[in-house]
């Protein structure tokens, strides 16, 4: 697989991680009882960007090693998949 599109692959699985990362412990201004004037009750309380990209970057590590395992030593690739669409030759 050449760079550009394993990178392209990983970068779509960081991305749709992260939405997956983002709410997990979680606490919002409304759980903590501390609201801060003009902000929304669900607003997080305190945002750890840190903590949130560091186990987006581990959990979407293991995930596309988990691929690439699968497309290098057992052959299993996109092409794999069954098709939806029927094929019109």
């Amino acid at each position: 697989m050449q760079f550009l599109s394993a990178f392209a692959v990983y970068f779509i699985i960081w991305w749709i991680t992260l939405f997956m990362i983002l709410p997990i412990g979680l606490r919002t201004q409304a759980d903590e009882n501390e609201i801060v004037p003009g902000s929304a009750e669900s607003a997080p309380a305190r945002f750890r960007g840190g903590r949130v990209v560091l186990l987006t970057t581990l959990v979407s590590g293991i995930i596309y090693g988990g691929w690439l395992v699968a497309e290098t030593w057992f052959g299993i690739s996109f092409d794999s998949l069954p098709t939806i669409l029927p094929s019109f030759e």
